[in-house]
């Protein structure tokens, strides 16, 4: 693990110049690796996976092929929009992959965080792999891995416990195949964003809203159904709706939708109604290990509130979590 610590002496990036330093380090060392080989890479569409598309199509052009999954754990209009951007933005070897169906068999009745966090990036490899043997020359998997997913997923010190596993560390199985691509793992959420810039990203890109590799599928929380994946991917798209109409959506760093598997007795139509809670969670942060919370006004939270419960089919209550990391984590699960 010795490669994957950030060495003390590594200077934070901070400004362009030191973000134009990184970048052309980084290029130099992918082509040192990858040679004329071609490069696969998960292409989630968030701001890591992107930077590291446009860090490798700096080094090595048509040599990456970019793979989007959609493992039906997206955001509304998610993977549509991840298309548009590369395919006719960036000009990007894509292929999408539509494997919510796999996906989602997969997870029925699994309701423990870390088993589906493991069986989302186990499959993921899986799925990485089915393409790989359809294209000649795949030696390399390239991932948008950055330093708080190696911190979370590892034990910091003897006798204590990892946080949770991410998809892309915690998950990768044993027998990989191929070898792996990680230009930004030592480096934290706020040096991604300033590598973005430096890349020529543009902003809405660089400064799109974190989105976990396992999806939706960490704030479904418990065992996933579809008709309550369905009720959270609607509330979701409202928040983010919301926040962008007043501004919010600059200010924030991180805001989303939790639904639990839990449900309680409302009223509708005059009528009893039971429904599971919608929680809002919204946090500002620097490098994403520790996390506050963003006050959001009354007026707001009474719109956005009417709005998912008057919407979205099968929620009858929201509520707003007020828990700084630590303790919480940013994600519930």
């Amino acid at each position: 693990m010795a490669n994957n610590i950030r060495p003390e002496t590594m200077e934070r990036i901070t400004t362009p110049e030191l973000a134009k330093a990184f970048i052309d380090e980084q290029v130099a060392a992918v082509r040192a690796q990858v040679g004329d080989k071609k490069v696969l890479l998960a292409l989630s569409g968030g701001v890591d996976s992107s930077v590291v598309a446009a860090l490798l199509i700096k080094a090595i052009g048509k040599q990456l092929v970019c793979v989007h999954v959609n493992h039906g754990l997206m955001r509304k209009n998610e993977s549509e929009g991840v298309i548009k951007t590369f395919k006719e933005g960036l000009d990007a070897n894509l292929i999408y992959v539509d494997a919510t169906d796999h996906f989602l068999g997969l997870l029925a009745g699994v309701a423990d965080p870390e088993r589906k966090r493991k069986i989302i990036g186990k499959e993921f490899i899986t799925v990485f792999a089915d393409e790989a043997r359809k294209l000649e020359g795949i030696s390399f998997l390239a991932q948008g891995t950055i330093y708080p997913d190696i911190l979370e997923s590892i034990k910091a010190a003897e006798g204590k416990k990892a946080v949770k596993s991410h998809h892309n560390v915690g998950g990768l199985p044993e027998d990989l195949q191929f070898e792996l691509v990680e230009p930004i793992k030592l480096l934290f959420k706020d040096e991604v964003r300033v590598v973005g810039e430096a890349l020529g990203l543009p902003h809405s890109m660089v400064y799109r809203q974190p989105f976990p590799g396992p999806g939706l599928g960490v704030r479904c929380l418990g065992a996933i159904t579809r008709d309550r994946l369905h009720a959270l991917r609607e509330a979701d798209a409202i928040l983010r709706e919301e926040f962008d109409n007043c501004g919010l959506s600059e200010k924030v760093w991180q805001y989303f939708i939790a639904v639990p598997d839990i449900k309680s007795v409302g009223v509708k139509d005059e009528s009893r109604y039971e429904g599971w809670p919608a929680i809002i969670r919204a946090i500002n942060t620097k490098d994403a290990m520790t996390a506050t919370i963003e006050e959001i006004p009354y007026e707001i939270l009474h719109k956005i509130t009417y709005r998912i419960t008057h919407e979205v089919e099968g929620i009858n209550r929201v509520l707003m979590d007020l828990t700084p990391k630590p303790i919480g984590t940013i994600e519930w699960e």
